[in-house]
């Protein structure tokens, strides 16, 4: 925050003159002043908001809503419900020129850092009045790697040991911390997180020119993994999962790189989540004038990465184009069905696997087939949609008693 001075200052010496910043020696000088706290998350919520918590909802994508801005952040819980997060910056000064981020050193904005007691004080303050049910901490890196997690933890070692805040903390790491700074977030969160941002180091020096996908980014999450499967195994508290984020758009990737990455990431690091965050351009940022991501992409990406995931399909299965990329016309499970699944699947005898192939039907709805037909034969489509089966989605590809069902609706 900046004011001009009105005091006089001929009379001082230059020991005693006050630090001025001055475009011309005709114009008034300015001194900066420390914001207090309320300014100081008015700018650092504000920009922590480029951070997914959640996937995002298909009537918002079709509706062309994008996430809300503000300091609480209703985030939606993996198993139903939602949560309400205290999504904040611990400074928005940065070392690194990335292009496409807020918090680029290249970029001239107001800058700002809590302190670690002043950010806790805070935290604490809208949980104790309710507000928020949980904290998502993230930060630009300045001056190093370690002084930021020193600063980071410091913030969650008071509200964990000193307030006695037992509820959820979701820590960023920092490209390039020491091995040290990583163990202690793991013992500290409940969610730890490093955005790779881009799939490969080709990539990413686009984005971020002076980070290091390797060893700083690839490296550290791999660390982080390994130090939560440790704890697990010795029954030692930590964080529950390791998730990361990719800015899709502006580097030119192609799907199938991003999808490739992520799904190694699942299969190498346990990775929760992959969350695909659709490029939005920045004022004064060297990529301002790119075009905005399709937020329908980023839905695409989602959905194929659930196919990964949760679905049993390989990389090498999911319906790339001929440049690598997913329909946005169809749900890339349907696409996949279209060209695939040219034999009907029988609701009755076929295995998890294959149900779980068809359109419309997820692991929870798969998991039910299987247990209702150990008791009775599935006979009506009603059946299918107590059991949670989208039918005018699974229908094309259903035997159902021996017969066919023929209906199908657009798929999202």
């Amino acid at each position: 925050m900046e004011v001009e001075a009105t005091h006089s200052t001929q009379h001082e010496t230059p020991e005693e003159r006050p630090t001025l910043v001055t475009t011309q020696e005709a114009m008034s000088p300015l001194i900066f002043i420390e914001p207090d706290a309320r300014q100081k998350l008015a700018i650092l919520s504000a920009e922590a908001t480029v951070e997914a918590t959640s996937i995002p909802a298909v009537a918002s994508v079709q509706q062309g809503i994008r996430q809300p801005e503000g300091f609480i952040y209703t985030a939606r819980k993996e198993g139903g419900g939602t949560t309400r997060l205290f999504k904040v910056l611990q400074t928005n000064a940065c070392r690194y020129s990335c292009r496409y981020c807020f918090t680029s050193c290249a970029v001239r904005r107001s800058r700002t850092t809590f302190k670690p007691d002043e950010l806790a004080t805070t935290f604490m303050t809208l949980h104790r009045t309710r507000q928020v049910d949980g904290l998502f901490l993230s930060s630009g890196i300045v001056p190093n790697a370690n002084a930021t997690m020193e600063k980071m933890l410091a913030t969650v070692e008071r509200l964990r040991l000193k307030e006695g805040y037992t509820g959820y903390i979701h820590l960023k790491l920092i490209p390039g911390a020491a091995f040290d700074y990583i163990e202690r977030a793991i013992e500290l969160a409940d969610r730890v997180s490093l955005n790779l941002e881009a799939p490969n180091a080709e990539r990413l020096a686009l984005l971020a020119p002076e980070k290091e996908f390797a060893s700083s980014m690839w490296g550290r999450m791999a660390w982080a993994a390994e130090l939560i499967r440790r704890a697990r195994a010795a029954g030692r508290p930590a964080a529950r999962s390791l998730t990361t984020q990719f800015v899709v758009g502006p580097a030119g990737e192609s799907d199938r790189e991003l999808l490739g990455t992520a799904a190694r990431a699942h299969r190498e690091l346990d990775l929760r989540r992959a969350f695909f965050s659709a490029f939005h351009p920045i004022e004064r940022t060297p990529f301002a004038d790119l075009p905005a991501g399709d937020p329908l992409r980023e839905l695409r990406l989602y959905q194929a990465d659930f196919m990964i995931r949760d679905y049993g399909f390989t990389i090498d299965e999911l319906p790339f184009d001929d440049n690598d990329m997913l329909p946005r016309d169809k749900t890339p499970k349907q696409a996949w069905a279209e060209r695939f699944l040219c034999e009907p699947v029988d609701v009755n005898t076929a295995p998890r696997r294959l149900l779980l192939r068809v359109p419309g039907i997820g692991p929870r709805s798969a998991d039910r087939i299987i247990a209702v037909r150990r008791e009775t034969r599935l006979r009506e489509p009603g059946q299918l949609a107590k059991l949670g089966v989208v039918v005018g989605w699974a229908a094309p590809y259903l035997l159902l008693d021996g017969r066919r069902l023929l209906e199908q609706r657009r798929l999202w």
